[in-house]
């Protein structure tokens, strides 16, 4: 995967230097409009999808947020202006950072119940947890392995995973909790769930942008996860999700889809399919956008989130007994397997 990365990264980078010599902009409010306007139109990897889905037009918004200009504004109106412009494609990849904001878009997340109660989370885990580097993990009383993974920024390795596989052999089954992960680090993801498996596994597609129409992609790459060489789960497992699942942790949902044993249980994740690359606007302004999209093991899209196998809430009444109602119907599934 790490070659495929680089790969991508010299098309884009390559993509961007040409298109920076081609345009001169000045310093201007319009100018940086049309600057982060361009960037979008042409490198923008979901433009098409995203018109298409959110009913907007990429033309349309240009005319929409100029209307707003004026040549007097301050560098503060000016931000407020382009984070809105920005805002139209609903994408927590895509955003602009300033000496003093980041302009980003947290709907993803922010627009739905959120499905966690991290106070609960922590009494299932109680304080005699294992804590592996960014695996948190016990053993519950009915003999199931609970795993909590918050982001996908903290590092694992395989001897992390492998202790923890191991230790864990005796149980019934597992509950791998990703409920709020945010995302982080591909290299985690294909780790993590090379453990899951016994075959080489194809887990979906990825493509990247070729030239500066929209629809300029190079073919469909097919990604699998191969086996780990080391401790493999063999039993149920249930991964559980929300709308805060995003960016590594949507893919790391999309690839434990297609695995034996697993089943995915909670809410749709919250998307974020696009790997993220930057430039730069006149003003000096930071801009950060989706460039490559991905895919799942049909060619679907999944900037947009990913469904559960099994669709389950957190009940705010249970909640308050103690009870995390989506931990105890993942105790269940796993007891009726």
């Amino acid at each position: 995967m790490k070659g495929r990365l680089l790969l991508l990264m010299a098309f884009v980078l390559g993509l961007c230097s040409c298109q920076k010599g081609e345009t001169e902009y000045d310093d201007s409010p319009q100018a940086n409009l049309d600057a982060l306007w361009t960037i979008i139109d042409q490198q923008y990897c979901f433009l098409d999808y995203k018109e298409k889905e959110l009913g907007i037009s990429w033309a349309d918004i240009h005319a929409k947020y100029s209307a707003r200009l004026n040549p007097k504004m301050t560098r503060t109106q000016l931000f407020e202006v382009l984070c809105q412009m920005l805002g139209e494609l609903k994408d927590g990849h895509v955003n602009i950072s300033s000496s003093v904001d980041l302009g980003r878009n947290w709907s993803w997340r922010e627009d739905y119940p959120l499905n966690l109660d991290e106070e609960l989370r922590d009494a299932y885990l109680q304080t005699d947890y294992n804590l592996s580097s960014g695996l948190k993990y016990r053993i519950l009383p009915d003999n199931i392995a609970y795993v909590v993974y918050e982001s996908f920024q903290s590092a694992i390795g395989e001897g992390n995973l492998d202790d923890m596989f191991h230790s864990l052999r005796m149980c019934n089954g597992m509950i791998l909790d990703i409920r709020g992960n945010g995302g982080g680090n591909l290299d985690y993801v294909e780790k993590f769930a090379s453990h899951f498996t016994n075959d080489k596994v194809l887990v979906g597609y990825r493509s990247h942008k070729t030239g500066t129409g929209h629809n300029d992609f190079s073919p469909l790459e097919a990604e699998y996860i191969t086996p780990s060489k080391g401790v493999r789960w063999q039993k149920p497992c249930v991964v559980l999700t929300n709308h805060s699942c995003y960016s590594a942790a949507n893919t790391f949902v999309r690839d434990m889809k297609e695995m034996p044993q697993v089943t995915i249980m909670g809410d749709y994740t919250g998307g974020g399919s696009g790997l993220p690359f930057s430039s730069e606007i006149p003003i000096g302004w930071s801009v950060r956008f989706s460039a490559s999209p991905s895919y799942d093991a049909r060619k679907e899209q999944i900037e947009f989130g990913i469904a559960p196998d099994i669709p389950c809430a957190l009940d705010a009444e249970k909640a308050a007994q103690g009870i995390d109602s989506m931990i105890e119907r993942a105790r269940e599934f796993i007891s009726e397997k």
